[in-house]
């Protein structure tokens, strides 16, 4: 639920705050070099060191194939630009509140899922994993805030959408360490593998094309850097 809860913070600042697209492109940005760190030495390299090489390959392909179905149907409900706070989102949000709502979930139960078995794994949390769940919802609750502003929804819409959306992830975090505790190391591997395909997917589809589209001068050197405060997260710097 703190991981999810940047999404109710991104809203709250939505009303409080101006913000130029560009700096919440950057956060994004930032957010995407953390994730696809925190994606492939957190899940994809402890995955096969628990697991072999096939529950990660199989995973991560039902993963992505998965979800990007997933958020084909989404988006085709008016859920695509849920990530963007320009005019794109804001006609979009015109009674797309549902869609959006359904597509935060789609984005964030696999995130959840892996932060509820990196508690079971015996390592503790993923702190790489954690800030990187923290730091991609922000921006998505801060855009589709406002695009729903514009829309003219209510703050009690917006700011119930959002917190709804916070204690779900808790509840698919809890179920994630819950229901797999004490799994074998090779289904651990496969669920780990299925959450990395999922979110690198929706990295891909969703949040480096918003972010490029709303800045992308910086887009790539703070993609790296990201990727960068992740990967020295993960080791211990």
């Amino acid at each position: 639920m703190l991981g999810a809860s940047s999404l109710v913070m991104g809203a709250a600042i939505a009303y409080l705050v101006r913000m130029p697209r560009w700096s919440t492109a950057s956060i994004m940005s930032f957010g995407c070099g953390i994730l696809i760190s925190a994606v492939a030495y957190d899940l994809l390299e402890d995955g096969f060191e628990e697991g072999g090489l096939l529950p990660i390959v199989a995973g991560a392909l039902a993963g992505s194939v998965a979800y990007a179905v997933a958020d084909w149907v989404v988006s085709a409900r008016g859920g695509h630009h849920r990530k963007q706070s320009g005019p794109g989102q804001q006609s979009a949000s015109q009674g797309s509140g549902l869609a959006i709502a359904i597509g935060s979930l789609l984005d964030g139960i696999p995130e959840s899922i892996v932060l509820g078995l990196t508690v079971i794994s015996g390592k503790g949390l993923s702190v790489a994993m954690f800030a990187a769940i923290f730091l991609s919802n922000f921006p998505e609750g801060l855009s589709s805030a406002i695009g729903m502003r514009h829309a003219g929804r209510s703050p009690a819409y917006v700011f119930g959408l959002w917190a709804v959306i916070a204690v779900l992830s808790g509840a698919s975090s809890l179920a994630g360490a819950a229901l797999l505790q004490g799994a074998a190391p090779q289904l651990l591997a496969s669920v780990n593998a299925v959450a990395a395909g999922a979110l690198l997917t929706m990295v891909v589809n969703t949040m480096i094309p918003e972010a490029v589209d709303q800045d992308h001068k910086v887009t790539g050197v703070l993609v790296v850097v990201g990727l960068l405060v992740a990967f020295a997260l993960s080791n211990g710097n």
